[in-house]
């Protein structure tokens, strides 16, 4: 099975993926996840990459396909996939549909999780991420036990660039006017399912498995 997430930053499009992935038993790749590694390691896409990331603008497709189109030729990707991030246009949904096609594959279902500006406000200003293990915190749902302090191996927290309010407000004027056009794209396909991502974790989930006509 081959699913799309849509939605803005912070819609909980990483959480829910990482259910469903346990779930169906197929990998979620999460394009975000990919730049952040390129990035770490320090290779020409990651530079690349981490300049447009910086800004809050979308990194170009060119080299988003690519990165894309390589992760997906991993053998766990061969029951199917969960993309999280990916495409955020309609020439990346274009490119993506054609990688499908030459393994003889399609999307089966775009799944767009909708939420409001303030709540990505709230949800994404309050992230906190550790340096050494890159584990993730939250200063009012999820925060650690010492203020700063990484509660698994004590090492530093930071707010990343693009989690402060004015990188989250530009990041959802780029997703509003450059992605939400995929919306009505694969809505003519028959393709999509709007869920609430107003609702808890729990709730969203089951709205999820409910369109994916799975038991909770």
């Amino acid at each position: 099975m081959n699913l799309v997430l849509l939605g803005p930053p912070g819609a909980g499009k990483g959480t829910q993926a990482a259910l469903l992935s346990q779930r169906l038993g197929i990998p979620h790749v999460a394009s975000g996840d990919l730049f952040r590694e390129a990035m770490k390691k320090g290779t020409g896409w990651g530079k690349e990459a981490q300049s447009y990331i910086d800004l809050g603008v979308l990194v170009p497709d060119e080299v988003t396909n690519a990165m894309i189109e390589e992760r997906l030729k991993e053998p766990d990707c061969a029951k199917g996939v969960i993309l999280d991030g990916f495409p955020r246009t309609i020439e990346q949904a274009r490119a993506l549909e054609g990688i499908l096609a030459e393994r003889g594959e399609k999307i089966d279902r775009v799944l767009v999780i909708q939420v409001s500006e303030d709540t990505l406000i709230e949800r994404l200003s309050g992230r906190r991420t550790c340096r050494r293990c890159q584990a993730n915190y939250h200063l009012l749902f999820n925060p650690p036990q010492k203020e700063g302090v990484c509660d698994r191996c004590g090492g530093d927290l930071y707010q990343r660039s693009d989690d402060k309010e004015e990188t989250v407000r530009r990041r959802f004027r780029v997703y509003t006017e450059e992605t939400a056009p995929l919306i009505d794209y694969y809505r003519r396909q028959g393709l999509l399912t709007e869920i609430d991502g107003e609702r808890g974790i729990e709730g969203v989930q089951g709205k999820i498995l409910s369109a994916l006509s799975l038991s909770p």
